[in-house]
């Protein structure tokens, strides 16, 4: 299908109060209020506690006979600007005694509360829907790490709520996507993962978090247990270090609670789909001191890709312990296992493919298992009513073995083979410890009449990964040759039969070892930030991080064929490699509010990129990172008294120092150290493009998010491939629409629907043709580089719910459409999308 327009969507974002009650840095002051008192006003600070001394977050905190205002934050903390003198503060909160403070307010100063106890009312209450009353520019984020509100930030974030994940049926992360203009799909290798970009960069494992901790993205994570998902787009490098430079994504887990709660519930859907849920929380025993939470999920079903299946188990449980008013000790951990079929896709003949939806190209016997652990401990303790200080230590263990087909790729030499694929078998077994340790301050404070929203920080992680690769074994009739078919097939036409001559591997057991490898990544940084405050409308958020990185690899080569299953090695040659790099990331942005709900900005950042082990220059020295430089101009507003949320956002990434080799007709290479594989940091890639981020607070029971991004990401100065050619897997653009309606009284009460709708643009995969070859001469006969077009397509889910007390059913038919096209990575894992399909969830609450 090929439209000559975007097809512009909009998405829903039903909000609830409890959206952001996990969010692990308390806000020090109120996103409803300036931060710098004015002459003849000074704050007001205090934090408001249930009878068990749990906090109370969106308890209303007002200036009696007055407009002026806030809601507590979600450790219960309010702040206020207020007129200096005598003042009465109301604290209500819905089934609670309504309570008056009086303060004597001092000028351009900072006036300290008692911690103000709230006690149930005795009086009858009606049923009472609570929803959230901040809107997403107000709603600070985990992500950024820093409690101010997104309004103040120069930097464009998306939050994605439990409600809607719920409310879309959520199963894979790539179904939330279509709540995040600009982050998208590149791929998804093997069908074992998901494979994310944005603005033109890959995610990859360091780009991706849970609860603010990398985690490994080889598996797909599992979406039930998410309490909300976190998008900070765009430079992150002086928040996280090593990062991609489109930005980085978070998925925050659900959080233990006090009160007793949870559900049940079944979901199941087409090809075999079924999954049962279970998520229950409460206090431990009667304590109001220690809370927990667990929650699992078993699933299992087959594909509509011909003999593809998979099972996975997913537990997630989690203590809160309250070790006193002010510090917090949050304890998490999950284990999933996930067993699947790996599926290569349907295979390219000379970048040409052969549309299908079902064809399926490996062994029988293939299969990719992961398990993956992970533990993460999360101190928070508010020092004062202007210091707080986190504390998070981390651990992962992620293993996987994979047996597999290789990758399928057909002869392209015309006449009878034309197609023909010598069937191979590939086997590996990785694991992997990763290590976390991170410390951060954070403050509000004023120096003078300038106000401080500080951030110091410091952290260090580890990775240790141990990969076994396997190998073909010697041929029988000769040792220095190696058995490498399995069988044959032709790509073209799979039920043709290939003849085989010679030896043939029987299955995955004939393989051998190759490579032992011990690799790792060891990493430091340090960092300050601080938004600056010079007046109620002009703000300046400024930065730096120091981050230092180690790359040690050792990789033992077993030296003969006959020696290669000898465990452990008999002989072989060792090879160590070791890179050490730093770099300074800063950052500057300004930040213009003409009026309270609309913030303009500005800013420039920069993220860097370490090279491989392997890259050295001319003189055989290593090349230094590649430094990438972030622009960013936007506008954030709130609209109709908050009712609506609209931020446009243009960016230009440029890196214009990225490795390319030294040509060999290069006159350099005459008097060169290096003349094997000589690399420069001499050519440039740049990314540019807008986004638009529209979502809605629940009005009269609809509820709305929309989106769209245009990216195109291009090289720019390169002495192979053409200027202005795009790279692949990232599409010129995307955009969504989820709308739904919610029955709120009546005969119809608590049925719901929506309609949810998913655009992505062109993109290309295969491999980006040349206009050189390595020597530096033109191809006598052109490249045989070729881009493979892949088909812009548009996914259209419809839904229908009811809730009535504690049940819950929802239904989805998801591609309406039946829209095909593919996630591909080069020309060799082509992967169709889904059919349409069916699914359903019933739950009960607890």
């Amino acid at each position: 299908m090929t439209r000559s327009l975007p097809f512009l969507l909009l998405a829903v974002a039903p909000l609830t109060a409890s959206a952001y009650a996990n969010l692990s840095y308390a806000p020090l002051h109120s996103g409803d209020e300036p931060t710098n008192p004015q002459p003849a006003h000074g704050q007001v600070v205090g934090r408001v506690v249930l009878a068990d001394g749990q906090s109370a977050e969106q308890v209303s905190v007002m200036v009696k006979g007055t407009t002026i205002g806030t809601s507590t934050e979600a450790d219960g903390s309010f702040r206020l600007r207020l007129p200096a003198g005598k003042q009465t503060l109301a604290v209500a909160y819905l089934g609670y005694v309504t309570q008056e403070i009086e303060v004597e307010v001092a000028n351009r100063s900072t006036t300290s509360v008692p911690t103000v106890t709230l006690i149930k009312s005795t009086s009858q209450l009606s049923e009472v829907k609570i929803t959230e009353t901040r809107t997403i520019n107000q709603r600070p984020t985990g992500v950024s790490k820093m409690p101010i509100r997104p309004l103040d930030l120069p930097q464009a974030v998306v939050t994605v709520n439990q409600q809607t994940l719920e409310q879309q049926q959520v199963l894979r992360l790539s179904d939330a996507l279509a709540n995040t203009p600009g982050l998208y799909v590149t791929s998804t290798t093997g069908g074992t993962q998901e494979e994310l970009g944005s603005r033109g960069f890959a995610y990859g494992s360091n780009n991706t978090f849970k609860n603010g901790v990398r985690f490994n993205n080889g598996v797909m994570p599992e979406t039930s247990s998410l309490e909300s998902m976190e998008v900070l787009k765009g430079s992150a490098a002086i928040l996280y270090g090593n990062v991609a430079a489109g930005g980085v994504l978070n998925l925050v887990t659900k959080k233990p609670k006090f009160e007793q709660g949870g559900s049940v519930g079944l979901r199941v859907g087409s090809f075999g789909f079924w999954k049962p849920m279970v998520d229950v929380y409460g206090a431990v025993g009667k304590s109001d001191k220690v809370a927990f939470r667990l929650n699992g999920t078993y699933e299992q079903g087959n594909s509509f890709r011909d003999q593809v299946e998979s099972d996975r188990f997913y537990v997630n449980p989690s203590l809160l312990f309250k070790l006193s008013p002010k510090t917090d000790l949050l304890v998490e951990g999950d284990y999933l296992r996930d067993n699947r079929t790996p599926d290569y896709g349907i295979g390219a003949v000379d970048y040409v493919f052969q549309p299908s939806r079902s064809r399926f190209l490996n062994v029988p016997d293939a299969l990719n298992a992961t398990s993956q652990t992970s533990a993460t401990a999360t101190l928070t303790s508010r020092l004062n009513d202007t210091w707080q200080v986190r504390a998070v230590t981390g651990f992962q263990r992620y293993d996987n073995e994979l047996r597999t087909a290789g990758r399928p790729t057909g002869s392209t030499v015309q006449g009878a083979n034309y197609g023909n694929w010598n069937r191979t078998l590939q086997r590996s077994e990785t694991g992997e410890n990763y290590f976390l340790a991170q410390l951060d301050l954070t403050g509000n404070f004023h120096t003078g009449f300038l106000g401080h929203t500080l951030l110091v920080g410091a952290d260090a992680d580890q990775y240790l990964t141990n990969t076994l690769q396997y190998t073909n074994p010697a041929n029988p009739t000769n040792a220095n040759q190696a058995v490498s078919t399995y069988d044959a097939l032709n790509l073209l036409d799979p039920s043709r039969e290939v003849a085989v001559t010679g030896p043939r591997l029987t299955g995955f057991n004939d393989l051998v070892r190759n490579t032992i490898t011990d690799a790792g990544t060891r990493r430091a940084g340090i960092y300050v930030q601080d938004l600056l405050s010079f007046s109620e409308k002009i703000k300046a958020l400024v930065g730096l991080r120091w981050s230092y990185q180690e790359t040690p690899s050792d990789i033992y080569y077993y030296k003969t064929v006959a020696n290669r299953n000898a465990n452990p090695p008999v002989d072989g040659n060792l090879e160590q490699r070791r890179r050490y790099d730093d770099a300074f990331s800063p950052r500057l942005g300004l930040v213009y509010q003409p009026i309270k709900t609309m913030s303009v900005f500005a800013s420039y950042s920069n993220s860097f990129s370490p090279q491989a082990n392997t890259a050295t220059d001319l003189d055989g020295q290593p090349l230094p990172p590649s430094i990438i430089d972030q622009y960013e101009v936007g506008v954030k507003n709130d609209l109709f008294n908050g009712a609506l949320s609209a931020n446009l956002t243009a960016y230009r990434i440029v890196n214009s120092n990225q490795i390319q080799s030294v040509l060999l007709n290069d006159p350099r290479i005459q008097t060169a150290v290096n003349k094997t594989n000589p690399q420069e940091l001499a050519g440039e890639v740049t990314s540019k493009g807008v986004e638009v981020d529209v979502q809605s607070k629940p009005y009269l029971g609809w509820s709305l998010i929309a989106g769209y991004s245009y990216n195109n990401t291009a090289y720019t100065n390169s002495n192979i491939y053409k200027n202005g050619s795009r790279l692949r897997y990232n599409p010129a653009h995307t955009a969504n629409m989820s709308l739904f309606y919610t029955v709120e009284a009546g005969a119809l009460k608590g049925i719901s629907a929506g309609v949810t709708g998913y655009y992505v643009g062109d993109k290309l995969a295969g491999r980006n043709p040349r206009e050189l070859q390595g020597s530096g001469q033109p191809f006598p006969n052109g490249d045989t580089n070729k881009f493979i077009s892949i088909p812009d397509y548009l996914l259209f889910d419809a839904s229908l719910g009811y809730v009535h007390n504690r049940f819950a059913l929802r239904v989805k038919m998801a591609n309406l459409l039946n829209e095909l096209s593919y996630n591909m990575h080069d020309d060799n894992s082509i992967n169709p999308i889904a059919p349409r399909n069916f699914s359903a969830t019933v739950s009960y609450k607890l």
